[in-house]
């Protein structure tokens, strides 16, 4: 993949470097639940959650399969109403803000989102400008050139005059990426952005989201399955197990071998990844866990 940006050269490192600075969290744009229980109809997926995701930060949402991630950020996003409890964006319930308000607050790109037929990239990205538009007001010079700027960052300019559904899948998910920028908030929410990507695409995703942080300062709340890359883009991670919290903070200070066990089930080590020295999983191998439970 080509034309994805990356953090500035003046001396601060890649995600994928050794050594990051610290980042520059602070309050504004933070995310918060108070007593958040999350239904499906009569099922509890997310229970009792207290929680806050600093502002000014990437922050990394791991667990399970089942255990409530992606439901989590639903009601982030109010595309799913609480049963009980609140979400708060900068202490405003975000179900007393209007619509139009929230859209110019918060970015989302759901998990697989569904591509309007025969849609050209460029006609995607459009899209989110919607929310600064006002009845009768014209396209503006304004919205074209947040939509250009949203092209360039992703490395989709290239792709602009493309149907969507003719891209390949990395291509597809930049795409998307594109139109949440293009609707120019502070504050993006991503489910699962790496989701049936093989390896090297996974990376410049990430690699784009961490850049967009390194340059604006966006904060940044996505869904991720993959521990090692959740520990070394994101400055704050959230840990579910059966929709209830089991663990937040850095993730040098979450992510150790007893977490793991408890909230995944798998023995293994964590050590530091030589790359970033953040923590990186090692699971052990099925023939140590047999010696070991044999011995």
């Amino acid at each position: 993949m080509t034309g994805v940006p990356q953090p500035p050269t003046n001396g601060a490192p890649t995600p994928r470097t050794a050594g990051a600075k610290e980042p520059r969290m602070t309050t504004a744009n933070q995310l918060s639940t108070q007593g958040l229980d999350l239904r499906y109809g009569d099922r509890l997926v997310v229970g009792g959650l207290d929680l806050t995701l600093p502002g000014g930060a990437v922050t990394a949402i791991v667990g399970p399969n089942a255990c409530g991630k992606s439901t989590l950020l639903r009601g982030l996003s109010r595309l799913l109403a609480p049963a009980a409890g609140t979400v708060a964006l900068d202490g405003t319930d975000i179900h007393r803000m209007s619509a139009r308000a929230l859209a110019l607050r918060m970015g989302l790109l759901p998990q697989q989102p569904v591509t309007p037929e025969a849609i050209t990239v460029e006609a995607l990205v459009r899209l989110g400008r919607y929310p600064h538009q006002r009845l009768l007001s014209p396209w503006s010079a304004a919205d074209q050139k947040a939509v250009d700027e949203a092209l360039e960052r992703t490395g989709t300019a290239s792709l602009r005059d493309q149907p969507v559904d003719q891209l390949s899948g990395g291509q597809r998910q930049r795409a998307w990426i594109a139109l949440a920028l293009a609707q120019d908030t502070e504050l993006l929410l991503l489910d699962e952005p790496t989701t049936f990507l093989d390896l090297r695409h996974q990376l410049d995703v990430l690699d784009l989201v961490a850049a967009l942080h390194a340059e604006a300062g966006r904060t940044v709340v996505m869904v991720l399955h993959d521990l090692g890359q959740a520990a070394r883009y994101a400055d704050h991670m959230v840990v579910l197990k059966d929709g209830r919290l089991a663990a937040a903070g850095p993730p040098a200070d979450v992510l150790d071998a007893d977490l793991v066990k408890s909230v995944f089930d798998v023995d293994c080590r964590v050590i530091p990844d030589p790359e970033t020295g953040t923590p990186l999983v090692v699971p052990r191998s099925s023939a140590v866990r047999h010696s070991a439970a044999t011995a």
